[in-house]
């Protein structure tokens, strides 16, 4: 039953949101959801959305940080009350030409693919492996104090923040320069710009750490722990309630907001300061994404042998064509042959379709908002290098920008990644604090992506600033 007065109220339900909600919980204080959709988990959603049977997940189903993620290690249960189902290859590049560059397994087994740049590989990559959780410690936290792990991080440091096209130099092989520009152009920026490495390097730890799981019977599973975990602590979770301003939700101590930057100023912005708000306005967002779910007859035809059991390919080709699609994405344009990341969690999950049929999604970068459907140029860049894809084809569902942000709000214009993850918006996100989460207002908090470390299935943003409101109300973390 909902308390009359709860010391914290989370508008939100997305991890993020969750992960604040449970680590308030845990540390004793009376805690609300309020959720606008029908069901929790914002990006973390799992629905048969073409045929029965199928199951697809909404947005995130490749669950790289969850094993290196302080908030999970902090709380074992959630992690334990799911199945990871872990795909024989994390990630597969291939090219034209049929060669590949894949990750799979220790660093040692990936670099041995890799022919001459086998060396650089095992230079690059191993010394961040060896070191991975304190590397994860540090770069899923804002970068305020410094680090634990001071020689791990500066190598992070003098590879990553150089652009993914000056990290590429160090390799000679078009297979390992095409891994840089597949795993880099998550980034969502030109591989010209600062960072991209960075993103690059810490996703291909992840890789070698956990093998990019994907959670068994669907993302929405991992959603459900966290509900199960905080129904056990008194959370009350209310659903269908959309909150438009504060007047929608009870007067708490603490009201954190798992929304977009844009989101709590809608909501709140007679509460916070001219000076929150105008970094807000200024606050950049990211390019959108266009993405396709398809029900397959079939597993996707591969010419690369690789690419049949890896969770994830990115298609896109060489270097020098991926990162032409991210520039025209970043100058307003639409490739003709755009970067692909294509996700195909049936070859590790089984329960995700009916029996030899497959589930598949895809999703290609564009400009933020656009409204251009990209469905047969992602499909011709998957029959590109899988000759046969489109006769499997059972039934799509394409998504728009405009119908991601339906979905889930907090997609401004598509962006799944709360603010473009430039340099300046990876240390100050979305405002130039010392500390993002507290927005200059007493009692309000921001909890979402657009605060560090920024996108993914991680729950360090709700985590982080929910031991900001427990440090804030002087209350001991504990568990927490």
């Amino acid at each position: 039953m909902a308390t009359a007065s709860p010391d914290a109220v989370v508008v939100g339900t997305g991890p993020n949101g969750l992960a604040a909600a449970l680590t308030m919980a845990r540390a004793g204080l009376s805690v609300e959801m309020f959720e606008g959709a029908s069901s929790p988990g914002g990006g973390c959603r799992t629905k048969e959305i073409t045929l029965p049977g199928f199951h697809h997940d909404i947005c995130s189903t490749i669950q790289s940080m969850v094993s290196l993620s302080p908030f999970f290690r902090a709380f074992p249960d959630i992690a334990d009350a799911v199945t990871m189902r872990v795909p024989e290859i994390a990630l597969a590049h291939p090219l034209d030409d049929g060669r590949v560059a894949s990750i799979a397994g220790s660093v040692d087994q990936t670099a041995q693919g890799l022919g001459e740049d086998a060396s650089t590989y095992r230079a690059l990559m191993g010394p961040l492996v060896d070191d991975a959780p304190r590397l994860a410690a540090a770069v899923l936290a804002p970068l305020r104090a410094p680090p634990r792990n001071v020689f791990t991080m500066a190598r992070f440091a003098l590879n990553g923040v150089p652009s993914a096209a000056h990290l590429s130099k160090r390799f000679s092989t078009p297979e390992a320069k095409g891994l840089v520009a597949g795993i880099c152009s998550h980034a969502m920026l030109p591989l010209t710009s600062p960072v991209t490495a960075a993103f690059g390097l810490f996703l291909g730890v992840t890789a070698h750490v956990g093998g990019w799981p994907v959670v068994e019977g669907g993302s929405a599973r991992l959603v459900d722990a966290l509900v199960d975990a905080l129904a056990v602590e008194g959370v009350t979770i209310h659903l269908e309630r959309p909150v438009h301003s504060l007047a929608d939700v009870p007067v708490a101590r603490a009201t954190l907001f798992d929304t977009s930057a844009q989101g709590i100023v809608d909501i709140a912005g007679e509460r916070l300061t001219s000076r929150y708000k105008s970094s807000v306005a200024h606050f950049a967002r990211g390019p959108g994404v266009f993405k396709v779910d398809w029900a397959l007859s079939g597993p996707v035809p591969w010419t690369v042998e690789a690419c049949r059991s890896a969770g994830t390919v990115h298609v896109g080709g060489r270097f020098q064509e991926v990162a032409a699609s991210e520039e025209d994405v970043a100058r307003g344009r639409h490739c003709e042959r755009p970067y692909c990341i294509v996700v195909q969690a049936s070859v590790a999950d089984a329960t995700r379709a009916p029996s030899g049929q497959h589930t598949l999604w895809a999703y290609c970068h564009v400009p933020n908002g656009s409204d251009v459907d990209m469905t047969q140029r992602i499909e011709a860049q998957i029959e590109r290098f899988a000759p046969g894809f489109r006769d499997l084809i059972l039934a799509r569902v394409s998504t728009s920008t405009a119908e991601g942000e339906d979905h889930n709000p907090n997609y401004v214009g598509g962006d799944i990644t709360g603010g473009t993850g430039t340099l300046r918006q990876t240390v100050f996100r979305p405002a130039l604090r010392w500390n993002e989460y507290r927005t200059g207002t007493s009692g309000l908090y921001l909890c979402s992506s657009s605060t560090p470390p920024g996108g993914g299935v991680h729950g360090m943003c709700g985590w982080l600033a929910a031991r900001t409101v427990l440090s804030d109300l002087k209350v001991r973390r504990g568990h927490s």
